[in-house]
């Protein structure tokens, strides 16, 4: 899970029509965003738990949510450095009726953040795998339709200097906790509780029936969802009711006036009270809201986009609407291979193998070629790379490509070759 947080505060949610469908999401339905399927859209609390769960709990192959079929086939990342750095500089192309939506996507390492990113946007514009670490550094991805844009800030996996250190190696590969909040992720919320939070739980259908997802959702929100108690205990254990709440009572924590930050300013700190008193919870009781997402549905990652743009506030742009990442197309090219990388190679192996860009050139109808040489640390690190026959080498440089095919817009002509480190 990891949870999505604007950055800027959001104020509450006004009355709703019918009990139902929240202004947001009316209001989105009367732009075109929201299209004969309201009921979808809707976000955890505005809906019964038995009904929301029954919609999330069906088996739905509608293909991947990578490339979702609304996404607008032109957008593209410039290849060219120049033009894309320029591209940055120029002035937002704002409407009169501007809104903007400033968003940090956090979590534990390997939870998933960049690939949520990537559905969000439409393109696979970051690195995303089974392993911890496949995002070094914060990255900025941006959406734009109509009068509204969303930036989005991906972030490496929130850890502790010393988790960091030795996840690289025997740490690779990491189970992230469906039960209860990642300590830094808590301490992280608890630093900036003046921002509206949203927790989303990704690959729910994945879970084996809707007990187990009522248990985990009551745990990681602490029985309360916008400042009111989810009643989901009663539908898991109907004759244990007082003694759950009650155990749902002992674990909130904190009281909300130790967490509250009055005027929205940022803590600068925690004292060592709050951090025990953090490290006792597993969840946060201040979401605004609760997002269950489908591996395979790419319907659940529109709900959660036309949410954003439902919250959206009133505002000037920050980029022109045709940027898409702050990301170079070197960055994007390196961490395509990286991610190819740290997906087929065991263990400490990918983090080892630097890369450099020789060759990046752009043909006349309209391809691009690059040339990237690997530099591996150790001979039996280089069998691994190259793998039988030069058959895995191939592999990487193949789909890299594609992926790279996607983010330019123009057929991208990628050779990988491999050589050891003096």
């Amino acid at each position: 899970m990891h949870c999505l947080r604007p950055c800027a505060p959001v104020p509450g949610a006004r009355r709703f029509i019918n009990s139902v469908v929240p202004p947001p999401l009316q209001q989105a339905h009367r732009g075109g965003a929201v299209r004969n399927a309201a009921f979808r859209f809707l976000p955890f609390r505005y809906v019964s738990t038995e009904a929301f769960l029954d919609r999330l709990l069906k088996e739905r192959m509608l293909g991947s949510a990578e490339n979702p079929a609304d996404s607008p086939a032109h957008a593209a990342v410039p290849p060219d450095k120049v033009e894309h750095f320029s591209l940055m500089l120029k002035v937002p192309d704002q409407p009169e009726d501007a809104k903007v939506l400033r968003v940090a996507i956090i979590g534990a390492p390997n939870s998933g953040k960049s690939t949520l990113t990537n559905q969000l946007l439409g393109k696979k514009l970051f690195a995303a795998s089974q392993k911890v670490h496949t995002t070094r550094s914060r990255a900025l991805g941006v959406i734009t339709e109509d009068n509204t844009q969303i930036i989005l800030l991906d972030t490496p996996g929130l850890t502790t200097p010393s988790k960091a250190k030795s996840g690289g190696v025997g740490g690779c590969l990491r189970q992230v906790d469906s039960r209860r909040l990642d300590f830094e992720v808590l301490k992280c919320l608890a630093l900036n509780a003046g921002i509206p939070a949203v927790l989303v739980l990704n690959k729910v259908d994945l879970l084996k029936g809707k007990p187990l997802l009522l248990d985990i959702t009551a745990e990681l929100t602490e029985g309360v969802v916008n400042g009111k108690r989810l009643k989901v205990r009663s539908l898991v254990k109907p004759l244990q009711k007082d003694t759950s709440e009650k155990q749902l009572e002992k674990t909130s924590g904190l009281p909300n006036k130790e967490m509250q930050n009055p005027g929205n300013q940022l803590l600068t700190g925690l004292s060592g009270e709050q951090l025990r008193a953090l490290k006792s919870r597993k969840g946060w009781s201040h979401f605004k809201d609760v997002f269950m997402m489908c591996a395979t549905d790419g319907e659940d990652v529109q709900t959660l986009k036309s949410y954003l743009m439902a919250e959206a506030k009133p505002g000037p742009w920050q980029y022109h609407s045709a940027v898409l990442t702050d990301q170079s197309p070197e960055d994007i090219c390196t961490n395509a291979i990286r991610e190819k990388l740290l997906e087929y190679l065991p263990q400490e192996v990918p983090y080892t193998v630097t890369q450099h860009i020789e060759l990046w050139r752009e043909t006349a109808d309209n391809k691009l070629d690059i040339a990237v040489k690997l530099h591996v640390r150790k001979d039996s690190h280089m069998k691994m790379v190259i793998g039988p026959g030069g058959q895995l080498i191939a592999r990487i440089a193949r789909e890299a490509g594609l992926d790279l095919t996607n983010a330019f817009m123009c057929e991208v002509r990628l050779k990988i070759s491999a050589t050891l480190k003096n």
